[in-house]
């Protein structure tokens, strides 16, 4: 937390010192009750010698206090027999109003400091996540759920707010108000405070015992909240499929389980929190009475070279002292539970990026040659079958090369390790024989444009989604993309045009629709790569008609990967590289691989049935 918090030490010095004053001026105002009862109750028949102030500020600390509340007595008795009892129990009054007022004001300002960290840290938190999660390789989050992530991202940092930044200032403000009440009471009696304080090691002892094992359960709830936040991301990703097999009670079903068994957790969580505080209380009473006890004995039995009002001002400095030590203790058992969920943000943020950029890498200006795998072998880092086995193939520029085979046989693995997704566990990849690992990696995505199966689209803007990744794209430019990717018609259909909000993930439009969107992202964006996974696979005769047309422009002078199921959408294609379990087992033309009457004649005639 020290790294989040850094940022913002300015505020906490501010705390700091507000929190002193306050704590000072609640001492001064408290102070008013003692003379004012010894005026009620007449007890200022003692005469006070009035001490110059230049020989009370030489005197020792202990001789130093005596003659500075000498002073005071002496100056109240002249006032009182000059200007009357009423008038200086009314100007104590007025103090006692001013120096509660300063003490409120200061208490407020310590708080008010306060505000910034809180939100700063949880903001630079939040963004400290977001960045990680764009920054990780996409290998991470085939070991991770998404809404595991997003629980992450949304509880874990509300609970590290609530309880950790939420804490700070009681971490700050308590100990301070603890120190200098309990100076005030040594200096009031050292007799009295040092009773007293034998007992305090048995509440701090108490807010171990409640605050024992809860971080632990505090982890346990925050894991079980990951798995509410999945299923609810795979319940609304799936409401299709749920309804159409009359799921809803299965899913209730399992929702219930795992909301039961979060239910219980977090019921000894709250449990706990909810003992600490009247344990507090109760020890607190049973402190304030032990020494309303002593000091009453002392003072009965003529012990005490303290008197009744000066017992009363040690009691409520005392029971001052007691809310901030219980809200020390509270801290203490609430920061753990937001260290708990400090652990699981820490799980994203200190996961390693095996995708690393070399400290001087090669730039990449342009693609001119081709791109070259040599005995590229790749398994996941979770798995030990290998995905890609010793691949070896030409990609020259300009040429459109079509990769088949039957689904998990490496296709778009295979095509993956181009923009580096992943890196291969052996082999390289070049382009114009420059190794990918030691290119800078944004000029390498810069020479690459994606169209997916699955149009990945944003809950946004036409325009924006066109433009996206794109910078000072203009209208001119983006309409001109759609245009050629077959989309500017039914754009200028909808309300609003390209200012026409697609809803998530496009759902506002058909799926024919939304791929030529994707390609005319692709289009404006102009690479001299292009990557097309399964683009027509998904949609209709007609729409897959419109959809290649786009392509077919999109493809022109560019240099194309395409991965295809349909054999019929990469007849023309320069060169087809048949792959089967990992391995290249044919490529050629397709007239070429029809002939050698092999894997590919198998898919070919599979498809003609």
């Amino acid at each position: 937390m020290r790294r989040y918090i850094a940022p913002f030490k300015k505020y906490l010095w501010g705390s700091v010192i507000l929190n002193i004053l306050s704590a000072v001026f609640n001492i001064f105002s408290f102070a008013m009750i003692v003379p004012m009862l010894r005026i009620l109750f007449r007890m200022t028949d003692k005469a006070y010698v009035f001490t110059p102030w230049n020989e009370v500020w030489h005197k020792p600390l202990r001789e130093m206090g005596n003659g500075f509340i000498q002073n005071v007595y002496a100056l109240l008795e002249l006032n009182i027999a000059r200007f009357g009892e009423i008038k200086v129990l009314l100007a104590l009054c007025i103090f006692l109003i001013v120096m509660t007022l300063l003490k409120t004001a200061c208490y407020f300002g310590s708080s008010a400091v306060m505000i910034p960290i809180r939100t700063g840290v949880v903001k630079s938190l939040r963004m400290k996540i977001y960045d990680k999660i764009l920054s990780l390789p996409l290998g991470f989050f085939s070991e991770e759920k998404k809404g595991d992530i997003i629980a992450r991202m949304s509880g874990d940092v509300q609970e590290v707010e609530n309880s950790v930044a939420g804490s700070l200032e009681m971490l700050i403000k308590n100990p301070i108000l603890i120190v200098i009440y309990f100076i005030a009471l040594l200096f009031i009696s050292w007799q009295m405070t040092a009773f007293t304080i034998i007992f305090a090691p048995v509440m701090i002892w108490a807010m171990g015992v409640i605050g024992k094992n809860l971080k632990r359960k505090s982890l346990d709830v925050q894991n079980l909240w990951s798995d509410v936040m999945s299923q609810v991301e795979e319940t609304l990703g799936g409401l299709r499929v749920i309804k159409a097999f009359i799921a809803e009670k299965k899913m209730s079903s399992r929702f219930d389980s795992i909301t039961e068994s979060m239910r219980k957790k977090s019921s000894r969580v709250s449990m706990r929190q909810a003992l600490a505080h009247p344990v507090s209380e109760f020890l607190g009473t049973v402190l304030i009475t032990i020494a309303l006890f002593f000091g009453g004995y002392l003072i009965l039995r003529g012990h005490s070279v303290i008197d009744a009002p000066i017992f009363l001002y040690y009691m409520v400095i005392l029971y001052s002292i007691i809310n901030p030590i219980k809200d020390f203790s509270k801290a203490g058992y609430a920061i753990p539970k937001g260290m708990a969920s400090m652990e699981r943000i820490n799980k994203i943020l200190d996961a390693g990026n095996y995708i690393q950029e070399k400290e001087n890498p090669i730039p990449l200006d342009g693609f001119e040659d081709r791109i070259s795998f040599s005995n590229v072998g790749f398994r996941y880092p979770d798995g030990q079958k290998m995905i890609l086995d010793d691949v070896s193939l030409d990609i020259p520029k300009g040429k459109m090369i079509a990769i088949v085979g039957a689904s998990g046989a490496g296709k778009t693995t295979l095509v993956d390790l181009i923009p580096r997704f992943y890196d291969p566990v052996s082999g390289s990849i070049k382009v114009d024989g420059k190794d990918l690992r030691d290119v800078r990696l944004k000029d390498l995505r810069n020479l690459i444009g994606n169209v997916n199966q699955e149009s990945i689209l944003f809950n946004d803007t036409i325009f924006n989604n066109i433009a996206f990744g794109v910078e000072n794209a203009t209208m001119e430019q983006v309409m001109e993309a759609a245009r050629i990717a077959n989309a500017h018609d039914f754009i200028m259909e909808k309300e609003g045009g390209y200012g026409f909000n697609i809803g998530d993930r496009g759902v506002k439009l058909s799926g024919g629709q939304r791929q030529r969107i994707s390609i005319a992202r692709a289009i404006l964006k102009n690479p001299p790569i292009l990557i097309l996974d399964e683009a027509t696979a998904s949609l209709d005769t007609e729409s897959e008609k419109t959809v290649q047309e786009a392509l077919d422009r999109l493809m022109s002078s560019r240099t194309t990967i395409a991965i295809a199921h349909r054999l019929s959408t990469i007849r023309n294609a320069d060169e087809i590289i048949v792959l089967d379990e990992g391995r290249i087992v044919e490529k050629g033309r397709h007239e070429e691989l029809l002939e050698l009457d092999g894997y590919y004649r198998k898919l070919n005639d599979m498809q003609a049935l």
